[in-house]
């Protein structure tokens, strides 16, 4: 049975509208079942949705992008390091197995899409979307409410309903992506913030107004780098019912609290990413630059898996002694510096 994975059905929307642009341009396109048909592997419902909101599907291919680069910036120093190939699946057979490193994906490309959509309705960028006005509530002492509150209620709604179309089949992988993904979405929830601006003579904050605001992608990530250290492996379970068998997942060790709807789950091993593997999507950790002085998996005894590591020196050219002129500008010379670059055998 093939597993779709969320990094293989949007890698295919990546690809189609990378060339497209956000805005006006979209009148140029004809009507809307032209854009969405052009668009390979869509099952009827994404297909309905893709043309109920065509404007927003720029935002959805650049929600996957930024979640594959914060991906691949939490794992830069870990034997699997989200390596992305040229292939309809993107990330190869990694995604196959209901592993930690899927559950993370699955989560990270979630929230990508819901704050990239989220951030483009308050930019604007849409008619069918703009500011949240129903979070606002009594505004607080010396500050009233202003701004554009982001809605990302309507963010995690367009990457719901795109994102979770497949995940319909009753068995194991589905329920796990849907946990996966909305454990994605619910972690730009809990870290939305109050943003304020000041208004007043010389910045004297006599007005200050204030607007919930998503933070920083990185913050997410972060976030989310901290569920996969701590997701909970699961068990599956089959059971009959009136539509036939189901597949379900209970936690596989009960002395641990059971996961919540903001935590990551698996119920498949991972591979150890030490050594190639085309089977599992492994391509080992050879040549691969390690942090001599660390003790962590970043260190060259952990990410080259005990086979040693290869150090070269590498020259580079970078500024220095830099000088402040007043007025203004800065004046630099240029040095060569000698550094010790470790690889893994």
């Amino acid at each position: 049975r093939e597993v779709q994975s969320l990094g293989k059905k949007l890698q295919l929307i990546v690809r189609n509208l990378r060339s497209l642009a956000v805005g006006h341009q979209y009148s140029s396109l004809g009507s809307q079942p032209i854009l969405c048909g052009s668009i390979p592997g869509l099952v009827p419902k994404q297909l309905r949705f893709c043309r109920n909101y065509v404007e927003i599907m720029p935002s959805v291919a650049e929600g996957v992008k930024i979640g594959i680069q914060e991906c691949q910036h939490q794992f830069r120093g870990r034997r699997w390091n989200c390596t992305t190939i040229n292939d309809k699946a993107i990330f190869g057979p990694v995604l196959d197995k209901a592993t930690r490193e899927s559950a993370f994906v699955h989560a990270i490309a979630s929230a990508g899409v819901a704050f990239a959509v989220t951030r483009s309705c308050a930019e604007g960028s849409a008619t069918i979307c703009g500011c949240d006005t129903r979070h606002k509530g009594p505004p607080g002492e010396g500050w009233k409410w202003g701004g554009c509150s982001e809605d990302v209620d309507f963010g995690s709604m367009v990457s719901r309903e795109f994102a979770d179309a497949r995940e319909n089949r009753p068995d194991a992988r589905s329920a796990m992506n849907r946990q996966n993904n909305e454990a994605g979405r619910t972690s730009l929830n809990d870290n939305m913030f109050l943003k304020c601006k000041c208004h007043g003579l010389s910045g004297s904050c006599e007005v200050k107004t204030c607007w919930w605001s998503q933070p920083d992608f990185r913050v997410i990530g972060d976030y989310m780098k901290d569920k996969y250290d701590s997701a909970s492996e699961m068990v599956v379970e089959k059971h009959k019912e009136s539509r036939g068998w189901v597949e379900t997942l209970r936690p596989k060790f009960t002395f641990f609290k059971p996961p919540t709807e903001r935590d990551l789950v698996y119920y498949e091993s991972s591979p150890n990413f030490c050594e190639p593997n085309p089977e599992t999507g492994s391509f080992g950790t050879r040549d691969r630059a390690c942090n001599l002085t660390s003790h962590g998996i970043d260190g060259c005894d952990l990410l080259c898996c005990g086979r040693g590591h290869n150090t070269r020196t590498e020259k580079r050219k970078e500024k220095c002694h830099c000088i402040f002129h007043w007025c203004c500008y800065v004046s630099c010379q240029e040095c060569v510096r000698v550094y010790d670059v470790h690889t893994c055998k």
